[in-house]
């Protein structure tokens, strides 16, 4: 039997997906332990002139937040994920469609480059500050730690 060894797989992971699905819930953990209470999957309609249901990683209608989660690392060579960072221009565009009323939070893990030391969120926020929309929040979370902090 062949084994497909895949260039993209978080090590130690059963999948990337597993590894997303174990952030969100480190998030909605943290949340809860600063008093609030975040549903998984939460479904608001977003758009300008025509309006569709999206999915949104965590979120809470009273009070009214929207949070995405993102666990992304630096690549093995030390490289910025470009793939990854085209998914945080994503939750930047939803972000922006969104209804104007709730809370936006870019809720990230805390990773450090290999040499550097500057974080991932660090490097996408001197990169890529300019699509940051007014009143999104970007947070970076320690998962070793369990330590959340805004950065943004």
């Amino acid at each position: 039997m062949l084994l497909e060894f895949n260039n993209y797989q978080r090590v130690g992971a059963s999948s990337n997906a597993a590894v997303g699905r174990e952030f969100e819930e480190a998030a909605q953990i943290f949340f809860h332990s600063e008093g609030v209470v975040l549903a998984r999957n939460f479904v608001v309609p977003v758009g300008y002139k025509l309006r569709k249901n999206k999915r949104f990683d965590l979120g809470s209608a009273s009070p009214r937040i929207l949070v995405e989660c993102k666990s992304y690392t630096w690549t093995a060579s030390g490289n910025p994920p470009s793939a990854k960072i085209r998914g945080m221009n994503e939750a930047m565009l939803l972000f922006s469609v969104a209804p104007r009323d709730y809370r936006k939070i870019l809720f990230v893990l805390k990773h450090l480059h290999p040499h550097s030391k500057v974080s991932l969120i660090s490097h996408y926020i001197r990169n890529n500050g300019h699509l940051i929309g007014p009143g999104v929040e970007i947070w970076e979370f320690d998962l070793g730690a369990r330590q959340g902090a805004r950065v943004f």
